[in-house]
């Protein structure tokens, strides 16, 4: 049996209760900053880096909420 304390259990409700611009925001900021320049999905056939994904979501484009939407669907945030 598993034991949670309140304080697990606040988390699990901060995290389930995060959108997705911040679930993307928390995961950029622990990628390494060597692979920031990867690719991290592919947008009308071009490759997007975590980079440019970063500037188009913190500046809430149309393209940003495409990538949002991609990459909540690959499960990466």
């Amino acid at each position: 049996m598993v034991s949670l304390t309140v304080k697990d259990l606040k988390q699990v409700a901060t995290i389930n209760t995060m959108g997705a611009r911040e679930r993307f925001l928390k995961a950029y900021a622990n990628i390494p900053l060597n692979f920031r320049s990867e690719a991290v999905a592919m947008l009308d056939g071009e490759p997007v880096s975590w980079q440019v994904a970063y500037i188009e979501i913190s500046n809430n484009t149309p393209k940003g909420k495409k990538i949002l939407k991609i990459l909540e669907e690959l499960k990466i945030i």
